[in-house]
């Protein structure tokens, strides 16, 4: 863990603050690419994943952009009654959200507070002289962080916002967005989990193909499901043998740290890919939002913090 002190903290928009996190010393934090995030141990003890959502100008900040939301486990509502000066500890960067390199037009779809991780995608593209465009969905501009100062950004010709409740703009036209680029673009999309689910929906239907789609979940969709339709299964370790009773009320990840098996977890609701393990045998029942669909329909991975067994006995690669 590294630790850094609340250097600044700023109103980006109803709802979200900016925090700037500093090293201690003033020493460098380690590098990152556009797409990634950190994990904050909060002081009550939560662990939330945060994206970086600007690049470094000065090595020794990072910046957050936080949304209080009252539906949250309490992560949100903590971020934002830190203060500056107070000491929080940090993971390294992670990326599970990367831009590619294929030289293809790269298309940004943001909704809301998703717009952070996608924020220095187009910084990235920008001062690499790549051609993109970025779709800002959003209810109002007074909601919408960074909207003010995304108008006068370097890229503000490749700014397209969206506003749901502002007379003259409205929502985006997803279908019409997705099928002038379906064929020859790169897709990143972040946000709710609704609006992630509708623009993925849209780019299937309109061919766009899976591997061009790239997403980021800030939280797993409600599932319908209920715990009593889960059932018992056996969950083997490849390395040592050992076979573990996982009940229906019971998590993978929890069974294996009680029984003392390392696994590094994170969010434990399948969104942030942490704790994806390799599966040796026994088909996997996915509940993540993490792996794409030809990835489940693959089953050489899944999530242990939540996803679950088809089969009788799974072999992880552990």
């Amino acid at each position: 863990m590294i630790p850094v002190v609340v250097r600044n903290v700023v109103t980006e928009a109803q709802g979200v603050v900016r925090l700037v996190l500093g090293s201690v010393d003033g020493s460098a934090l380690p590098a990152f690419d556009a797409g990634a995030h950190i994990d904050i141990h909060l002081p009550s003890g939560l662990i939330r994943q945060y994206s970086l959502c600007r690049l470094q100008s000065d090595a020794q900040y990072y910046e957050i952009a936080v949304l209080k939301d009252p539906q949250s486990r309490g992560g949100s509502v903590e971020v934002h009654s830190l203060h500056i000066g107070d000491a929080v500890s940090i993971s390294a960067p992670k990326n599970h959200f990367p831009l590619v390199t294929t030289g293809r037009h790269s298309v940004l779809v943001a909704g809301g507070i998703g717009v952070t991780p996608l924020l220095p995608m187009a910084q990235q593209l920008q001062k690499t002289g790549q051609s993109f465009e970025f779709h800002y969905c959003a209810k109002t501009p007074e909601t919408a962080a960074f909207s003010a100062a995304l108008k006068s950004a370097s890229f503000a010709d490749k700014m397209h916002f969206h506003f749901s409740q502002l007379a003259g703009s409205g929502r985006m036209d997803v279908v019409n967005v997705l099928s002038r680029h379906s064929n020859h673009s790169e897709l990143y999309i972040c946000g709710p989990a609704d609006f992630i689910n509708h623009v993925l929906l849209q780019a299937k239907m309109l061919g766009w193909p899976e591997d061009r789609v790239h997403r980021e979940f800030f939280a797993a969709p409600a599932l319908a499901e209920n715990v009593s339709d889960n059932t018992a299964f056996k969950v083997k370790i490849h390395s040592t043998g050992e076979v573990f009773d996982v009940e229906a009320d019971q998590s993978i990840f929890e069974v294996l740290d009680n029984n003392g098996v390392f696994l590094a977890v994170s969010c434990e609701s399948g969104v942030c890919g942490t704790c994806q393990t390799g599966v040796i045998d026994g088909i996997p029942d996915h509940r993540d939002v993490f792996l794409t669909d030809k990835e489940h329909a693959e089953g050489k991975f899944m999530m242990p913090c939540c996803s679950r067994s088809k089969t009788p006995i799974l072999e992880l690669d552990l």
